[in-house]
């Protein structure tokens, strides 16, 4: 990936990332709006495991790991290590 879109997408992450404490008092979402946001952010999930699943079994494992996580609401470090992990030893023990 060129560097110059590796900056881009820092920067917009960024701005993305400071756009909330700096808008949360002036921007009001409707009950419905944030209804309809939790519910694609589970069918995002979904579909990532789906994608996934092509991939032998070890990594579809550990996306399944970090989809009960999340829908535990474990804080974000905890998913992301968690996932790695499980399929980083299922791949140690030769599961493709």
């Amino acid at each position: 990936m060129p560097i110059a879109a590796i900056v881009v997408l820092a920067a917009g992450t960024l701005a993305f990332r400071l756009a909330g404490p700096l808008f949360r008092d002036r921007v009001r979402i409707p009950p419905r709006l944030e209804d309809l946001l939790s519910v694609a952010a589970l069918v995002l999930l979904f579909a990532l495991v789906v994608t996934s699943s092509f991939a032998g079994w070890a990594r579809p494992a550990g996306v399944l790991v970090a989809g009960v996580l999340a829908i535990r609401k474990a804080p974000f470090p905890v998913i992301v290590i968690a996932a790695a992990a499980t399929t980083a030893v299922l791949r140690l023990i030769g599961v493709p």
